[in-house]
């Protein structure tokens, strides 16, 4: 009897030991990483100010988009009121069931993701995913870098909890987000998927851009459309599980199609590419004359410029239509001047034969 008693007081202790040894190495892993101890952390300055590239935008004289500077990031910001509701309930209900009920880490989700090791679920929160698009960037292929990587994610998304309202983080994430097709942030995503604005998405739209969410190049809606509404449905479960959804508007939901209007942005598109192309070389000449107020020069392609034009868009439209109308018919007017009957030194042009010969 006593030896039983003795073995259970040893197991208490052992217990116990084990329980605040955990609990101080968890704490000291934790301020390691804020001191830098495992890599580079982000200094203050960056967390209060984290920079992101930012397109400039060209508009005609009656305020419709002519087109975009920008290097890799199509990238044009928005407010936290111009995201439809659904998309923001749809969200949180898929990437992060307690975003407000949390301070940057959701213990519960973590502790689930050990146990069944990941196989039920991740355990990212909203914040930590910012963080890795800020701060921390793709997911190392290696097993010790890459717990490093989630190490830093929880102290920076912490630190970003501290510093920026619940609004302004999904305002941030879904800004940031790269939805493919230089589609970067949930505007450019709204336009190039639906040719719409973020405030007109539907429900069945906003859920489809959430499902996006989880990994964009796997879930391409013009690559792998059976696999994106697949994943589509799940975000409706998962409001329906949140009780954002009910039943039957799930049932309707999952029955529509995914209807892309899909509108590719690039240089060489959308209206007055040859006027966008002259105006690209007086904006860089107009740079170089005009620094900010701080001595710096404006970046072009980086800094989220607005340009003012007077380029009528409706004028342009009817100007390129028309001349895509009659290019045919002077084409083949074209060919048939330089025919031998009309033209002997075809295909060169008013050319003397004597000199052509020579």
């Amino acid at each position: 009897m006593k030896e039983n008693k003795k073995t259970y007081r040893r197991e208490i202790k052992l217990f116990w030991y084990v329980f605040f040894f955990g609990l101080f190495s968890f704490v000291g892993v934790f301020v390691a990483a804020g001191f830098g101890l495992f890599g580079k952390m982000p200094e203050f300055r960056q967390l209060e100010n984290p920079k992101t590239n930012l397109a400039t935008q060209i508009f005609s004289s009656d305020n419709k988009i002519l087109g975009k500077f920008y290097y890799n990031d199509n990238r044009t910001p928005l407010d936290y009121e111009e995201i439809p509701k659904d998309l923001i309930d749809a969200l949180i209900a898929t990437e992060d069931e307690r975003f407000y009920s949390h301070s940057g880490i959701d213990l519960r989700s973590t502790m689930r993701a050990i146990i069944y090791l990941g196989e039920k679920g991740g355990a990212s929160t909203v914040s930590q995913q910012l963080a890795r698009q800020l701060f921390t960037g793709a997911r190392s292929r290696n097993t010790i870098d890459a717990v490093i990587q989630k190490i830093k994610e929880w102290v920076i998304a912490i630190q970003l909890e501290r510093r920026y309202s619940k609004k302004e983080i999904i305002t941030m994430y879904l800004n940031l987000y790269d939805f493919n097709y230089n589609a970067d942030g949930l505007r450019s995503a709204a336009n190039i998927y639906f040719s719409k604005e973020p405030s007109d998405l539907l429900l069945e739209e906003s859920a489809m851009l959430v499902g996006m969410l989880k990994n964009s190049s796997l879930y391409n809606p013009i690559r792998r459309p059976t696999l994106v509404i697949s994943r589509r449905n799940i975000v409706f479960q998962q409001m329906l599980r949140n009780q954002m959804l009910s039943q039957k508007e799930v049932d309707s939901l999952q029955q529509l199609p995914l209807e892309i209007q899909f509108n590719p942005q690039s240089h060489r598109e959308g209206l007055a590419t040859y006027f966008r192309a002259y105006l690209r070389q007086f904006m860089l000449n107009w740079i170089e004359e005009n620094p900010k107020p701080d001595g710096e020069k404006y970046n072009l392609y980086l800094d989220g410029l607005t340009i003012y034009t007077t380029l009528d868009s409706r004028m342009q439209t009817s100007a390129e239509n028309a001349v895509k109308e009659h290019m045919s018919n002077l084409q083949d007017a074209f060919f048939e001047q330089n025919t031998p009957k009309w033209n002997p030194t075809a295909p060169f042009w008013i050319l003397p034969k004597k000199k052509l010969k020579g």
